[in-house]
């Protein structure tokens, strides 16, 4: 067996979700501090969400194709870094939703080619995926440490720099890494191809659930920062707050061997569902209590870590060597399209209807999730 290239792959996954994790928590409030309003703010943040419906079907189309998915990661990563940079350009926001739309077409091709590329590399170690992944998860945690701190002490006009930085590493990144190809002799015998591989039974309710699940994130990625710091909280002490999330999912990528071990996808999909809604209606309802607070960015470690983990495994089951490509960018595509409109319907209700009333339209958006999983998945362990 091949030894793997933890460390080549793990700074991949670092300076990726270190660029999550300047987006997520800041965007929004970059956003504002140029004054967009809150309509504006939150189709702006879509439109990125939106872009992940299309390009990585496009790019996985063309992966599973070619099977140049390393060339296509590290073009999409240089693309996104040399669109994105147009930002120094203007601020407006025709100009802002140009510079949104095109470096995340680039973007949202890089990861799920790249989350097959790993795959291929741990063929017969898939338990080892979370190990690799957690350094996204630590990459994601000292971003919004720094940026927070860095907010504090200088003005959010330096916030493009620090996103190019950071895009730039994941260009370095990924000429670091070397390539790898699914094996053929693990295609399905059925000769199925890829749409009837997602007619198979589960497998569709999977997709809709996943959209369902990135939905209800949608005030959370869009809103928590504006929502924390006029509850009155300090943009030190909030980029603290969304490291602790990230902490959790790292404590949770560390056991999902464990637990992936002794308890079915479903199980574990259909738990992390129902800690969403908790965790949704809790911060709509109770994020001006630190101690709530507190319970409510743990809970992290179910709505994504756990989440993730589990539709990663999911995908790689569901789908033969040659589809791959594909079913890794119908997760992401369509996790795009449920955070595009999260993130659109939390725009136009957020002054609306308030934070409560957008965190419990989030907290349904799950319970919904919950109840596909729960009638619609058979019970099958993880391979």
């Amino acid at each position: 067996m091949a030894p793997i290239p933890y460390w080549r792959l793990s700074s991949f996954y670092l300076f990726y979700f270190a660029l999550l994790g300047s987006t997520a928590p800041f965007l929004a409030l970059y956003f504002d501090h140029l004054g967009f309003s809150s309509a504006r703010i939150g189709e702006l943040v879509a439109i990125p969400m939106l872009m992940r419906c299309v390009a990585p079907n496009l790019w996985g189309w063309l992966g599973d194709r070619s099977g140049q998915r390393l060339l296509i990661v590290r073009l999409g990563a240089l693309c996104t870094l040399a669109s994105f940079s147009l930002i120094f350009v203007a601020k407006s926001y025709a100009w802002l939703a140009l510079v949104m739309a095109l470096h995340a077409f680039f973007w949202h091709a890089v990861l799920p080619q790249f989350e097959v590329i790993t795959l291929a590399h741990l063929q017969g170690q898939t338990a080892r995926y979370s190990q690799v992944r957690l350094w996204g998860s630590i990459g994601f945690i000292l971003t919004v440490v720094a940026l927070g701190r860095l907010f504090e002490w200088l003005s959010l006009d330096i916030y493009p720099v620090a996103l190019v930085a950071i895009m730039a590493g994941i260009v370095l990144a990924s000429l670091w890494v070397p390539n790898a190809q699914p094996p053929g002799q693990h295609e399905r015998s059925d000769g199925g191809g890829f749409l009837r591989q997602l007619a198979s039974p589960g497998v569709a309710a999977f997709y809709v659930c996943v959209a369902l699940m990135q939905l209800s994130h949608g005030p959370y990625y869009t809103f928590l920062t504006l929502h924390l710091e006029r509850l009155g909280y300090a943009r030190g002490t909030i980029g603290m707050l969304w490291a602790l999330g990230v902490v959790a999912e790292v404590l949770m990528f560390l056991a999902m061997s464990w637990i992936l071990a002794r308890f079915s996808l479903r199980r574990v999909l259909l738990a992390s569902l129902l800690l969403a809604a908790l965790r949704w209606w809790l911060l709509g309802s109770f994020a001006e209590y630190p101690g709530v607070l507190l319970f409510a960015q743990l809970l992290h470690a179910a709505t994504f870590g756990s989440f993730h983990a589990a539709a990663i495994a999911f995908v790689q089951r569901s789908f033969g060597a040659r589809q791959q490509g594909q079913g890794q960018a119908l997760y992401a595509a369509l996790a795009g399209t449920g955070g595009a409109l999260g993130a659109l319907y939390s725009g136009y209700s957020w002054n609306a209807l308030g934070a409560t009333i957008t965190f419990s339209i989030a907290s349904v958006a799950a319970l919904v999730a919950a109840v596909i999983i729960a009638f619609r998945m058979t019970e099958e362990k993880a391979p």
